[in-house]
C-alpha cells in the first residue's frame, strides 16, 4: 500500500510541474496607433504586458515587427520604462504604403497585431513651410511695387501744371 501511495505522489508531482511552470498567458496592448505617420518618421508606442490581463510583467523584451505587402519587414526591440509592465520602442516605417504591426510580448506566444495602417509619403523635413520663403519674398516685392506706384502717382500729380 505504501508503494502505491509513493508511486501516485511521484506521478502527481511529475504532472504538476509542467502545469505550474507553463505560466499561463499574457495580454498585450499598445498606444497610440500609428495612424497619420509618414515614412521615415518615428513612432513611439507604449506597450503594455499583463499576465492573465491583470499583473504587469517586468523583465521582458517585447519586439515590434512591421511588415508590408511585399514581404519587407523590420524589427524593433522595446525597452523597460519606469512603470512595471510598460515598455517603449522607437519604430521607423522605411517607406510609404500599407504596413501591418505585430507586437510580441516576450512572454510565451502572447502577441497582438494591428493593421494594415497607411503610412504616408516622407515629409520634406521643413515642417511644411518649404514654400513660405518664396511666398514671403513675392509678397514683399508686391508691396514694394505698390508703394513705388503710389509714390510715382503722387509725384506726378504735383508736377502737373495747374490749369488756369
Amino acid at each position: 500500500m505504501r508503494f502505491v501511495l509513493v508511486l501516485c505522489t511521484a506521478l502527481a508531482a511529475l504532472v504538476a510541474v509542467p502545469v505550474a511552470s507553463s505560466g499561463g498567458w499574457a495580454a498585450v496592448g499598445f498606444e497610440p496607433l500609428p495612424d497619420g505617420m509618414s515614412a521615415g518618421g518615428t513612432w513611439h508606442p507604449s506597450i503594455f504586458v499583463k499576465q492573465h490581463g491583470v499583473t504587469p510583467l517586468t523583465g521582458l523584451t517585447p519586439v515590434v515587427r512591421i511588415s508590408d505587402g511585399t514581404g519587407a519587414s523590420e524589427t524593433f526591440v522595446a525597452t523597460d520604462t519606469s512603470e512595471p509592465g510598460v515598455y517603449e520602442a522607437d519604430v521607423v516605417f522605411p517607406a510609404e504604403g500599407d504596413w501591418r504591426v505585430t507586437i510580441e510580448s516576450g512572454f510565451g506566444d502572447s502577441s497582438v497585431s494591428y493593421g494594415p495602417v497607411e503610412i504616408g509619403a516622407p515629409t520634406t523635413g521643413d515642417g511644411g513651410i518649404g514654400e513660405l520663403p518664396a511666398v514671403g519674398l513675392g509678397a514683399a516685392l508686391l508691396a514694394m511695387a505698390a508703394g513705388a506706384a503710389l509714390l510715382v502717382g503722387r509725384r506726378t500729380k504735383r508736377l502737373t501744371p495747374a490749369s488756369g
